[in-house]
């Protein structure tokens, strides 16, 4: 069975002639992105064991020179899913969301959540419909009143045909292959289901 892997972070520019690199950490503390043990690439094929300094600066074992940082560039960091604590009761890990079918309250499948995404305002489910069609949800509890991870299916309420919150713009399809960049910041953070404001948004 594949191990499911969480995007972490992503390796920046060099800083400096000793190998020290830039990280923008997707973690609840950036710092915490070292925590996790070795992270791998988008392969999997190769490992990074952060330690991290001041400044959103990071040092990556085996690289000491500015030419071999630079070659990092734009790499992505995953942690296998598994070193995640686990998520307490109606709480919900926004990749883990990712893949599950989308039914509508009579229990019609409607189509699966192909991304979460954030434009400022909460999250959203992007709903890949049996017809090909994309479909914004509000991951509140109103919109999507029951999530079940385990079982591989949540209940939706698309909005109106063609409607969008206020404030938020339709932005161009993206490819399978760019679903990692969807997800909000803070993946380590599981979000709660309670109050009722919106379940998914970034927790502060």
């Amino acid at each position: 069975m594949t191990t499911q892997r969480i995007l972490v972070g992503e390796i920046g520019r060099p800083h400096g002639v000793r190998g020290l690199v830039r990280v923008q950490s997707f973690t609840a503390e950036p710092a915490a992105i070292a925590g996790y043990g070795p992270l791998s690439d988008e392969s999997g094929e190769r490992c990074f064991v952060l330690e991290w300094l001041s400044g959103g600066l990071a040092r990556i074992d085996g690289i000491t020179d500015r030419d071999a940082a630079a070659k990092l560039t734009g790499t992505r960091l995953y942690v296998d899913r598994d070193r995640l604590p686990p998520p307490a009761e109606e709480e919900f890990y926004l990749a883990d969301l990712v893949g599950l079918t989308a039914r509508d309250a009579g229990g019609q499948e409607i189509g699966q959540v192909r991304a979460v995404e954030d434009f400022g305002a909460g999250s959203f489910l992007t709903i890949l419909t049996e017809a090909g069609k994309e479909v914004l949800v509000p991951f509140t509890r109103a919109a999507v009143p029951e999530v079940r991870v385990a079982e591989g299916w949540l209940v939706a309420v698309p909005p109106g045909e063609g409607a969008l919150p206020e404030g938020v713009e339709a932005e161009p399809a993206q490819s399978p292959m760019d679903d990692a960049h969807a997800l909000p910041r803070r993946q380590d953070v599981p979000r709660r289901g309670n109050p009722r404001p919106p379940r998914g948004g970034v927790i502060g």
